[in-house]
């Protein structure tokens, strides 16, 4: 049962005044009718509604709202009676338009909106009206990019988008906040909160892959993948290497590329770590910038030294969904089983057991490991502690990825980009030492 409207002089702010409030709504109906008439009334007249039919409907519903509050009969009289009239009114100019496209919801519905705004500018905040006017404009001034968008976007996009608000919009307030196992404090809600953030960031990045032109050679796609997954693109970059033979010193950008792709991993890890646990972020920034830092000068002084004949071609990473049923799966089984082993081994072996699991699980995939920690998948262990097993598994991972670029991409193509790694790795776990002690 909806309660009673309260009397209008009691939802005012002591600030503003009835008559403040009136003149906003009517503003903002003009802002609206003006929108309006650009893209209904350019060519024709006959669409009802517009920069004087707006404000008068805002008046109306104004008027009729304020006669009886309580039970709304004259103000719903009122939407009845405007109902009535935009029916006739385009039924009307549908008979005798012919073959003159006919208006569609959008006309009868900004009209109807139009008339919300004065009980709206009485009894909501005065930012939600100008929010309401400032989304119809926009959706008014956006109809040919929204309708070319429409024609462009591939029907497996929105089935896409519809799994990803599924994960973050259905499945994830369902889930309990407390732990449901003595083998981790980490909560089922937690565990999907680190999949969605993954999914989010990795999401964007796909869609960058597939839509956005590739620039730069390998470097923007480098950038992107480096968003998704540092060592998927360090083995695709590879591969285009060993796939050029004698031609890939004309293609520098490729080595580079890998280089980028772990700059950006680093500020993906900080990014994430910072989201769940700032003041693990805040430890870890340092040691993280400081690594991005290096891989970016790394990046930087090959680019400058490269061969000025060499110009960069294209390269396409491949673009896989980061919201397949398997990989979200995958992803969170993985989290959970990291989050238990890290306890267990925290117990049985200390630090000195957390470091060696960081070493580890640097050997495949990162993010579950360090969102685990970040989350406070070890409890009791010193921050500075958390943060070094952080750097050993980045650091783990690096070294992994060299051994990646000599594999896939041969030792004399990819040399220079496995020493960069190599340094990275280096660096990290002298970091990690530090952090450590």
């Amino acid at each position: 049962m909806m309660p009673a409207v309260q009397d209008v002089s009691a939802l005012l702010p002591p600030e503003l005044s009835i008559a403040a409030r009136m003149g906003l709504a009517v503003a903002m109906a003009v802002v609206v009718g003006l929108a309006f008439e650009g893209i209904y009334k350019r060519k024709e007249r006959t669409s009802p509604g517009g920069i004087r039919t707006f404000p008068t409907l805002t008046v109306l519903g104004l008027v009729l709202y304020s006669l009886e509050p309580k039970n709304l009969v004259p103000y719903v009289a009122g939407l009845v009676a405007v109902s009535l009239w935009l029916y006739a009114h385009i039924r009307s100019f549908r008979e005798a338009a012919g073959d003159v496209p006919r208006p569609g919801l959008m006309v009868p519905a900004t009209n109807l909106l139009a008339y919300t705004f004065g009980p709206a500018a009485l009894t909501q905040p005065a930012w939600m009206v100008v929010a309401v006017a400032v989304a119809t404009v926009l959706l008014l001034e956006s109809r040919g990019t929204l309708h070319r968008v429409v024609r462009e976007v591939p029907a497996d996009e929105i089935f896409t988008l519809g799994k990803f608000l599924i994960l973050a919009g259905v499945i994830l307030p369902l889930l309990p906040d407390h732990p449901i196992s003595g083998w981790t404090p980490i909560t089922p809600f937690k565990a999907w909160l680190a999949l969605v953030a993954v999914s989010s960031l990795s999401y964007a990045s796909y869609l960058l892959q597939r839509h956005a032109p590739a620039r730069f050679g390998a470097l923007w796609p480098a950038v992107l993948g480096g968003a998704y997954s540092s060592t998927v693109t360090t083995v695709a970059l590879a591969r285009e290497l060993r796939q050029l033979g004698p031609l890939a010193a004309g293609r520098p950008d490729l080595g580079i590329g890998i280089i980028i792709a772990t700059a950006v991993m680093y500020l993906r890890i900080n990014a994430f770590i910072a989201f769940f646990n700032p003041r693990l972020g805040l430890l870890l920034l340092p040691a993280i910038a400081l690594c991005f830092v290096l891989a970016s000068t790394i990046a930087g002084w090959r680019w400058s030294r490269r061969p000025r004949k060499a110009a960069p071609g294209t390269a396409r990473l491949p673009a896989v969904n980061p919201l397949q049923l398997g990989t979200a799966v995958t992803f969170a089984a993985l989290y959970v089983t990291l989050a238990m082993a890290s306890t267990w081994v925290s117990r049985e072996s200390g630090r000195r057991g957390i470091y060696a699991l960081a070493t580890v699980t640097g050997l495949t995939d990162i993010d579950p490991f360090v969102l685990s920690l970040a989350q406070g998948g070890v409890a009791g262990m010193p921050l500075r502690a958390v943060a070094a097993a952080v750097l050993v598994a980045a650091s783990s991972n690096n070294a992994l990825k060299a051994c990646y670029a000599l594999a896939f991409g041969g030792a004399r193509a990819a040399r220079s980009a496995a020493l960069a790694l190599l340094l990275l790795a280096a660096v990290g776990a002298g970091l990690a030492l530090l952090y450590a002690r």
